[in-house]
């Protein structure tokens, strides 16, 4: 018997009177891809950023669907599921197609059009959904009780509460008002301080650029409360160690030149030039911002290689499960010939979707002239190569959404291991140099935009699991999300390469690498370009897959360890933050001889929910806004940081942050503790 063989979701499996799979539903859900997908592409060709949408698409769906349509709590479901693919696909196909444009000599630049990048959406986005519909009874059924998929965790509260309505809704909308008040006074007015940081000296004798920083959001407070204290911990610990350990180290050990040629080799910086990002004079040939510089210089490899062999290993641990649910798929395709009927909850689509799908995207990959490739056989290799990688890192998203989350998830340094992987089968078959890095291109991007949508469809479809949705109906929704979202962001993204007059005037063709950082793109690129040219530092990526196995012998979970080890410690330390007010409200209760709250229903996971909700909905905001030179300009009017800055000091405009953030923690935990 199954752990967790006594859950009961919201409507139960046999309540078939219940609307789902309408043409309403779909509608809307296919919108709100296309407005979220649109969003996304600007926020991660600006600043490497996203936001998940699940949550804010359910709470739009609630907010408009129930009103204006009178739409069921599963219909609302299907709505949030179908719109959150927009995100998803438009996350991994920023953070790799971009990359066409910076590959050697521009070989790849024919390739950057709207037919390809539709294409490669399009498949990507179906590849992660087809692997995880075996995967689905191993990952959220089996393993409901030990994943707690928070922002699916969330959306599924969000839809209950608004179903039940009263005080389960009030508590989350409140959380919702609350953050999005916040959010606006953080992002538009700029009256909270964004990310307040402390760096220690780099001549410090003790602890020389070590940097203490925090992207004090309500969005991070709320996924660290739900996913709680000890996976949160486990994760902060990886940025202690990067951010307090080994940039001193590296600091004290390493000098400045050396720091900055490995830049220059990663092409993230000239040493001829002063480089505004990190600050490199090279006349006196130091860094104002050493951290940064040895972040981006050799942290981030180091992490990319443990989150690599974090990754390796946890497939290895999962292969019983994974090998068990492909058993347990095969057992239902048998039981469905015999016609033997099954609860409605547990109606998958049939594994020969998942067999016929797979092989027909090989084809339609070996087919096709817009994707690169020299003949029908090397496109072969490039598509059994997509299922190959596609299937584990599907597998890995799936697993560290499942602990802290989509926002979260290191999508780029999963694609960096696919990329290194396949430029290690190009080099073994022979295929080097310039010709080929485009179709290596390809693998990566398709299989991060296939984990990226992967993640998405984890929370979807746990979500759905709480709320008692019909997995076929939604699988089939996220299809037809991913088709059509892809769509407009293949259109999207071009629209937002056109470069300025400006640019043109400078004999600029593309604004994505001039007015667009686009900096997973620029990374993958620099990526492909050594490996292929046999130019790549091993010995860091060597560090980290070490780490990942010390980690694994001293029994700690070494994935959730590499994920905030790669991550900037400004991001898991609010996650860390918003873990330990969970863990202190479950003291407190416990102290006073009280029930720990509901996990799911609970006042202080419900707020929690709002906050990330509130958070979401308000970078999407101002994500639109900052959408063309006008709003944005006119959104800038409204900043204040200049004025309190003057009156107060810098400093004391990070203590403001910090205060306000404490305040946010506080309104949580009482909250939490209300009756």
């Amino acid at each position: 018997m199954e752990k967790n063989s006594e859950f009961k979701p919201y409507i139960t499996a046999d309540n078939v009177s219940v609307k789902e799979f309408t043409v309403r539903a779909v509608v809307l859900g296919a919108l709100f891809g296309i407005l979220f997908g649109a969003a996304t592409v600007y926020l991660a060709l600006k600043a490497g950023l996203t936001v998940s949408a699940s949550i804010p698409i359910a709470v739009l769906a609630i907010s408009l669907g129930r009103k204006f349509l009178k739409t069921t709590i599963l219909e609302n479901n299907i709505i949030q599921t179908a719109g959150s693919a927009g995100e998803s696909v438009a996350a991994g196909v920023v953070f790799t197609l971009p990359a066409f444009l910076f590959l050697s000599d521009g070989i790849g630049k024919n390739y950057f059009n709207y037919w390809t990048i539709l294409m490669l959406a399009i498949f990507g986005g179906i590849l992660g959904v087809l692997m995880m519909i075996p995967l689905r009874r191993s990952l959220i059924v089996k393993e409901h009780e030990t994943l707690p998929y928070p922002e699916g965790t969330a959306c599924a509260q969000v839809l209950i509460a608004g179903d039940k309505g009263g005080d389960f809704a009030k508590t989350a909308y409140q959380g919702l008002g609350f953050a999005f008040g916040y959010a606006m006074l953080q992002k538009v007015f700029h009256f909270i301080s964004e990310a307040p940081m402390w760096v220690s000296s780099a001549a410090s004798k003790y602890l020389p650029a070590a940097r203490l920083s925090g992207e004090i959001t309500p969005e991070y407070l709320g996924v660290g409360y739900i996913i709680g204290p000890r996976i949160a911990g486990v994760l902060v610990a990886g940025g202690v160690l990067a951010w307090f350990g080994l940039t001193p180290l590296l600091a004290t050990l390493v000098p400045p030149d050396v720091i900055a040629a490995q830049l220059q080799k990663l092409d993230l910086m000239n040493m001829a030039e002063t480089s505004a990002r990190f600050g490199w004079d090279p006349a006196t040939h130091t860094f104002s911002n050493l951290s940064e510089a040895i972040y981006r210089a050799y942290i981030r490899q180091i992490g990319a290689g443990a989150v690599a062999g974090a990754g390796f290993i946890t497939l290895i641990k999962t292969m019983p499960t994974i090998v068990s649910s492909f058993r347990d798929s095969m057992g239902d395709l048998r039981n469905r010939d015999k016609s033997v009927a099954r609860a409605r909850t547990e109606d998958d689509l049939s594994i020969k979707v998942v067999g016929i799908g797979s092989i027909a995207l090989i084809l339609l990959m070996a087919l096709l002239p817009s994707i690169p490739g020299d003949s029908f056989i090397s496109k072969i290799l490039i598509g059994i190569l997509v299922i190959i990688f596609g299937f584990f890192f599907v597998t890995v998203a799936s697993r560290i959404v499942g602990i802290i989350g989509s926002s979260n998830s290191p999508i780029s340094g999963m694609t960096i291991a696919t990329i290194m992987g396949t430029a290690l089968v190009f080099i073994g078959v022979g295929w080097t140099g310039k010709v080929f890095e485009p179709m290596a291109l390809v693998v990566g991007s398709m299989v991060c935009i296939a984990a990226a949508n992967a993640g998405a469809t984890s929370q979807d479809l746990k979500t759905g699991y709480l709320v008692g949705a019909t997995p076929r109906y939604q699988q089939l929704a996220l299809f037809i999300g991913v088709i059509v979202s892809s769509l407009v962001i293949g259109a999207t993204v071009l629209f937002l390469d056109n470069p300025t007059a400006d640019l043109r005037a400078q004999g600029i063709e593309h604004a994505i690498g001039e007015k667009f950082n686009a900096p997973q793109a620029t990374l993958m690129a620099t990526l492909i370009k050594g490996l292929l040219s046999f130019n790549r530092d091993w010995q860091f990526v060597l560090v980290g897959l070490f780490v990942a196995i010390t980690l694994e012998l001293c029994a700690v979970k070494s994935l959730s360890f590499a994920v905030g080890f790669y991550l900037p410690l400004a991001t898991t330390l609010p996650i860390w933050i918003g873990g330990a007010l969970k863990g202190l409200t479950d003291w407190l209760a416990k102290r006073k001889g009280e029930e720990t709250e509901d996990a799911e229903l609970g006042k202080g996971s419900l707020f929690a929910t709002g906050l990330v909700a509130g958070g979401a909905l308000a970078g999407v905001i101002v994500a639109l806004l900052q959408a063309s030179d006008g709003t944005a300009a006119a959104v800038e009017k409204f900043n204040l940081e200049h004025s309190i800055v003057g009156a107060i000091g810098s400093e004391g405009y990070k203590l403001l942050g910090v205060a306000c953030f404490a305040l946010l923690a506080f309104v949580l935990v009482r909250t939490a503790r209300k009756k």
